[in-house]
């Protein structure tokens, strides 16, 4: 089926080609084979043939090829962020829904073609991988803000540390690949633009600090370290006129020996949020059962990636800079 007609809603199981089987695809694989209800893992594309051949299901030549084929009903994409843009249009074309990982495209520009693209076709059938939206604390700093249990909301408290930066993860990743889930979750959360930003570093390789007022006055602080030492390690504290909410330490035990009490911080982000993309995988696969939108938008991954993109250039000129965000369109008002 080609040329944008649209599809069925999914039937009774959803079969899902995943492009890209590296560290994030293998984990979305992982999860359509053994932990999703009503979804399987149909086919895999991968620069790596063997990699690709790995999970025990049809592989495919190409990822063009994977979109388009009447055995595969919607398309994880979580391959290099260079190339999300350019598949996400290939599966609205087939009106296929789509699970992108962040960020749905490498520039603002990009991501705006798949706004157009997807307002055209008249069905969203685009979700961002902002897995953090089905974290359990996260929810629960929202619930808190929402039922006014904290009063006024004041400030939000990030941190988002990670053991050591891969060789490959240099420059402006920090902001695009890192620290977009910042920007992502604390509009969520506080339900507040951000309207201004200012970025201070420490040293070359060090952590950054960057500051964020919301269109309500709330500001936002977060450090990104990429290189901890410790283990991965996100959380945050919502801070409000009446009292504040932070999330528990990441664990289900803790360890006493030795006159001190611990607890162990993972290598890197998956075993801390893999009930979040558990959750993010169920959600999406049902949400085109029910034709009720889940997660992350287009326009989220789109506005996300635009203030990521004048970060960057606030990140050279090390200035404040002030943030004008275009209004969201009807067609992504849920």
């Amino acid at each position: 089926m080609h040329g944008g007609a649209f599809r069925e809603p999914f039937a009774v199981t959803r079969s899902i080609g995943v492009i890209g089987v590296g560290v994030m695809g293998a984990a979305h694989a992982r999860l359509l084979l053994h932990n999703t209800p009503g979804g399987r893992l149909a086919g895999v594309y991968d620069a790596d043939a063997q990699r690709a051949a790995s999970f025990g299901v049809k592989t495919f030549q190409d990822p063009l090829s994977l979109i388009r084929s009447d055995d595969i009903d919607g398309i994880v994409i979580a391959s290099p962020d260079s190339t999300h843009a350019d598949y996400v249009l290939a599966a609205i074309a087939e009106g296929k829904p789509v699970l992108c990982e962040k960020p749905i495209a490498a520039t603002a520009a990009e991501a705006l073609r798949i706004i157009d693209a997807e307002i055209a076709c008249g069905r969203r059938l685009v979700q961002v991988g902002f897995m953090r939206r089905f974290d359990a604390g996260y929810l629960d700093l929202r619930r808190a803000r929402i039922d006014g249990s904290l009063g006024k909301t004041q400030v939000l408290h990030n941190v988002h540390r990670n053991k050591a930066a891969p060789p490959w993860f240099h420059g402006a990743m920090v902001i695009t690949n890192a620290f977009v889930h910042e920007i992502d979750i604390s509009q969520w959360l506080l339900n507040s633009a951000v309207c201004s930003a200012q970025i201070f570093t420490v040293g070359s390789d060090g952590p950054l600090m960057i500051t964020m007022q919301t269109e309500h006055d709330e500001v936002i602080s977060t450090e990104v370290n990429m290189n901890c030492g410790y283990g991965y390690h996100v959380h945050a504290q919502l801070v409000g006129s009446a009292g504040t909410i932070e999330m528990a330490p990441p664990a289900r035990t803790l360890l006493n020996q030795n006159g001190s009490q611990s607890f162990g911080f993972p290598a890197d982000w998956i075993p801390r949020f893999i009930a979040a993309y558990r959750d993010q995988m169920h959600a999406w696969v049902m949400s085109h059962t029910t034709g009720a939108p889940v997660g992350a938008s287009a326009w989220d991954g789109y506005t996300t990636t635009l203030i990521a993109d004048e970060l960057v250039e606030a990140l050279a000129g090390f200035k404040r800079t002030t943030l004008t965000l275009p209004q969201r369109p009807d067609f992504y008002r849920d």
